[in-house]
Order: structure tokens, then sequence, then C-alpha cells
């Protein structure tokens, strides 16, 4: 196999590598003076099973980019097939119209990366499992769950119950709470703006428990600040842990949770962690798991045990 980085996440990358005994290819990323991005294969890939490793995380253009121009040099460059290893799917969020005149961004992203003749998809944790649907090309839909939960099993506090912080990440929940032998509760959210979010009502027994709050995915921290608050004035206890998918911390996040008794956040490295965040951040890595599913894609042995089945 060839197992190539983008610039998204190249951390990682080399972690995947080291798991797999593989040194990664040689690859040169170059920007003209113009902004363009320019990519140079540096090593024979031709007859190979090339790996592309490239998180389309912030700035997701410009990552997004770079993985089409890297498949298409692999694939120019005699590549057998080409896989992009998806840690983490920009715009999965825009999966339909809420209003009407919008685009469904994760299709049309969908259809960009097959216009670049990549053969199979290697994702974590998709905002819906129902984006696989998206992909002409097969989908291999990994789960970083039963990663977290082991990370924060040692640490559950007294009576925790988990929580899902709106309905869309219930089943999310429900696939924790059966990992971590917890009950489950649910936040129902309203938003009234795309930095505001009001609770409406929770539906579950969460007071004198500790929480742990879970989803896919933590961006500017809104929703998790809701919900936390809400949980406080429902008489839980004030030992919050956080646990997401993908950690975006995107803008003064630390400002949003500022106040707020969460003792631990813990995400992936899907998205390049922060070092300059003043919040308790622990990353489980990806690379086992990236690792062990692209050897086993290498063997042609099957993934049935580490994909979403629902």
């Amino acid at each position: 196999m060839k197992l190539f980085a983008g610039s998204a996440n190249p951390a990682l990358a080399q972690a995947v590598a080291r798991t797999l005994n593989t040194p990664l290819a040689a690859c040169v990323s170059e920007r003209f003076p113009d902004g363009e991005l320019h990519i140079e294969i540096r090593e024979s890939v031709r007859g190979e099973q090339v790996y592309l490793i490239q998180p389309t995380c912030p700035p997701v253009a410009d990552h997004l980019i770079e993985l089409l121009l890297m498949a298409d040099a692999c694939r120019r460059a005699g590549a057998d097939a080409m896989t992009a290893v998806l840690p983490y799917y920009g715009y999965a969020r825009q999966d339909r119209r809420a209003k009407g005149r919008e685009p469904i961004a994760a299709r049309l992203l969908a259809d960009l990366i097959a216009a670049a003749r990549i053969a199979r998809v290697l994702a974590v944790d998709l905002h819906t499992p129902a984006a696989e649907g998206f992909f002409p090309m097969p989908v291999e839909h990994l789960s970083a769950v039963e990663l977290l939960a082991d990370a924060v099993r040692p640490a559950l506090g007294v009576e925790a119950v988990v929580v899902a912080p709106d309905l869309g990440a219930v089943r999310l929940a429900d696939r924790y709470a059966r990992l971590l032998g917890c009950p489950v509760a649910t936040v129902h959210k309203l938003r009234i703006g795309p930095a505001a979010v009001q609770v409406r009502e929770i539906v579950g027994e969460v007071r004198g428990r500790s929480p742990v709050v879970v989803d896919d995915m933590m961006s500017t921290g809104h929703t998790v600040a809701a919900a936390v608050r809400g949980l406080l004035a429902a008489g839980c206890r004030p030992e919050v842990t956080v646990v997401v998918s993908h950690g975006l911390f995107v803008g003064p996040i630390e400002q949003v949770l500022q106040d707020l008794p969460i003792g631990r956040i813990v995400t992936t490295d899907s998205v390049p962690p922060r070092a300059d965040l003043p919040l308790p951040v622990a990353v489980a890595s990806l690379a086992p798991l990236l690792g062990d599913a692209i050897r086993r894609l290498d063997r042609h042995e099957s993934l049935g045990d580490l994909v979403v089945h629902r």
C-alpha cells in the first residue's frame, strides 16, 4: 500500500503510518503566489493501492481541494485504486434543505470526491449515517464511540447519566449508554440563531446525577453550553463530562463554556487539537482504529466489527 498525508492533520497521518509500520509516501504541497495549490507525488504509485489521509476540517475548501489534487495526481501516475481516509467530513451538517433555497452541501462534496475517481471512502462518525447514501462509491463508516467510552469509563461520576444535547444525538447517546451501563436523558433545544440555542425541556431523570453529554462534534460550544445550563437548572450534579468524536473548537469557545462545571472534554484527533485552548481536553487517538481498518482493507478482510450499523 501507499499512504499519503495531506496538510490537514499530518500528526494523525504519521501515527497511522506507525501503526501500519509503513512510511508515508513522498508528496509535496506548495502554493503559487496567487494562492493556487500545487501537488507533486514524488514516488511511483503505478499499480498500487493508495490511501489519502486528509480530514476536510477547517479551512474546509483548502483541504478538500488538496485531497482532490492528490487523488488526481495519483490517478494520472497509474495508481490502481484510491481510498480517501476522512477522519472528519466537512459540511456534513448541511445534509438537507431546511428552508428551501439552499444547497445540500454534504451531497455536493461527495460528488466532487467521486469526480476525482476515488474508489472508496473511509469515514469516522459522520453527522448522520444516512450521509453514506450521498456517495456513489462504497463508504466504510467507522465509529470512535467504543474508544471514547473506554476513555471516559474510569472517571465516570456518581450515578452518571448519558445526555443527548439535542434530538439528533439520541441514537448516539443510546450507544454510549449501552457501553457505559448508564441511563439516558435528552435535551430538547430550540435554535434561535447561528450561535444561539434555547433549552425547552429535558426528558429523563438527571437530578443528583453526573451528566455525560455526548455528540458527534463540538464546534462553537453553544449547544453544549445550553444543555449544561438546562441540566444544572434541572438539578444535576455540577460534575459534567463532554464526549465528542470531532472537536472543532472554533471561535471563542472558552468564553462560551466559561463558568460551567465541565470537568473534562474527551475527543479524538480527527481534527488537529488546539494547543492554545484553556479547556480540560483529553484526546483519544484514532490512529489504531484507522490503521486496523486500512490493514483489513488492504488484505480484503471484513470490517464488520468496526463499522457503524445504525
